[in-house]
């Protein structure tokens, strides 16, 4: 600690160099952070699969609907404990308005919430829910979003066509779900659930099912099962195709592409990138001071110190941008979801923000990216005999 006003000293020599050097780093770490926070945004919830639950959907697309008679076949099968109906219902506080989206599907209610134990209900909204046919459960996020309360109501009209029946479908808040994310992580609770015979009643039962959720014994025999479910219905109209509910998850990721894939290679290319603009920057810090270098091993300075004075100079470049680049991560990400139009895509992805993980990640990585830069001058400086750095001055 006694040399760092030292280097410091020697960083406020070229302010302007060692600024342009600090923003450099400090924009890509920032831009390391933000994507990364974006890739762990986006595969979130594939943490609360559970090897326990396959899906079942329709084997073209989730655009088409399975019938409901397929339910007691599916629970017919050796293996499979429970079977719940799911639609996704993609509906809207206001038409085609995406400003104040939430997910929401129309499940049926009993077996889907012992299915999922990871929405944790208070017994006697449990029960208000169960008895209630416009009756909801409404994440906490969700809830602390707008503020509602339980006995609270709102209109919800969805996007898909076969759910428009000419007037919004009506919603009672008759319970909140929370979680135990050290038990569940991954866990969603913006989402929000009502009953799946309301929306058959409301489409004069002219809906099928859009997924089944099912709950097996064995972990073990998920393939074997879901080969079982897909042999009943596969010289049907509407064949199925069953997965675990992890590989369901993760078909939407894939839809945007291997969106991880793209993410990491643009941090990689802009953490090389900056890697040689610091490297450069080193080696100019060094040559331009050969002369002070050898006067200080001429008056005992030892070679492993200089090494070090030049090594210490590199991490504080690193440390400077580092700290300035998760400043400014931490800032736009949390600015996000105010912003127009990228706001309404990204307020969809729970759990958006700057995780002490990847903060910490980040500014280690400034960190290396420094020493890594600072390393081979540091070691000619080691090597340097005095002779040849006066000679050379």
């Amino acid at each position: 600690m006694r040399h760092l006003p030292y280097i410091l000293k020697h960083l406020r020599r070229n302010w302007v160099r060692t600024g342009s050097t600090v923003l450099a780093m400090s924009v890509c770490i920032f831009l390391f952070c933000t994507l990364q926070t974006f890739v762990r945004a986006v595969t979130w919830n594939l943490q609360s699969a559970s090897a326990t639950r396959l899906v079942t959907r329709h084997a073209v697309s989730l655009v088409f609907n399975m019938p409901i008679a397929y339910k007691e076949r599916i629970a017919a099968v050796p293996g499979v404990v429970r079977v719940a109906k799911v639609n996704w219902f993609g509906g809207t506080r206001r038409p085609n308005d995406f400003t104040e989206f939430f997910p929401n599907f129309a499940v049926e209610a009993e077996p889907y919430l012992e299915i999922h134990p990871e929405f944790i209900v208070p017994e006697d909204q449990k029960k208000a829910f169960l008895a209630d046919q416009r009756g909801c459960l409404v994440g906490r996020r969700t809830i602390d979003r707008f503020g509602w309360k339980i006995g609270g109501t709102f209109q919800l009209e969805s996007f898909i066509p076969p759910y428009r029946v000419g007037k919004p479908f009506d919603f009672v808040i008759d319970g909140i779900f929370d979680t135990d994310l050290a038990r569940y992580p991954g866990t969603d609770t913006s989402m929000m659930f009502f009953h799946y015979k309301y929306l058959y009643e409301m489409t004069n039962q002219r809906v099928g099912v859009g997924t089944y959720v099912v709950e097996i014994g064995d972990p073990h025999q998920a393939t074997a099962v879901g080969r079982a479910i897909d042999a009943l219905f596969e010289n049907s109209d509407a064949q199925t195709k069953t997965e675990t509910e992890a590989a369901f998850r993760a078909g939407f990721v894939s839809l945007a592409g291997n969106l991880a894939f793209l993410l990491n290679s643009i941090a990689l290319a802009v953490t090389f990138t900056i890697l040689l603009v610091t490297a450069n920057t080193m080696s100019m810090a060094v040559r331009e001071r050969r002369t002070e270098i050898a006067v200080l091993k001429t008056v005992g300075f030892p070679s492993g110190l200089v090494m070090g004075l030049i090594l210490g100079e590199s991490a504080a470049l690193g440390a400077l941008g580092g700290g300035s680049g998760l400043l400014f991560g931490w800032g736009l990400i949390r600015m996000l979801p105010s912003l127009p139009f990228i706001g309404e895509a990204v307020r969809g992805f729970p759990e958006l923000g700057l995780s002490p993980a990847i903060g910490g990640l980040g500014f280690a990585l400034a960190l290396g990216l420094g020493l890594g830069a600072g390393l081979i001058p540091a070691l000619l400086a080691y090597r340097a005999r005095i002779t040849d750095m006066l000679r050379q001055a």
